[in-house]
């Protein structure tokens, strides 16, 4: 049964997800990264995120900025 149009279980896991970003910034990150999914009427899953997370990877401008973005992929694939 869908609520809001996702699946129970996946927004299940994706509020774990944001549990686990414990640094303001990374929640700050997640937040843009999920508003812009949205924006563009996509549905917001585990792939979505991991594939928005991914082009921002490879357009960080740092090597600072590139480790946040692993770390939320990391954070992502947790169990």
């Amino acid at each position: 049964m869908r609520e809001n149009g996702f699946a129970p279980n996946t927004a299940n896991a994706i509020t774990q997800y944001f549990t686990k970003a414990n640094q303001p910034t990374q929640q700050e990150m997640l937040g843009q990264i999920v508003v812009e999914i949205l924006r563009e009427g996509k549905i917001l899953n585990r792939k979505s995120l991991c594939t928005k997370l991914l082009s921002r990877m490879d357009l960080a401008s740092d090597k600072e900025e590139e480790s946040r973005y692993q770390t939320l992929i990391g954070l992502l694939f947790e169990r």
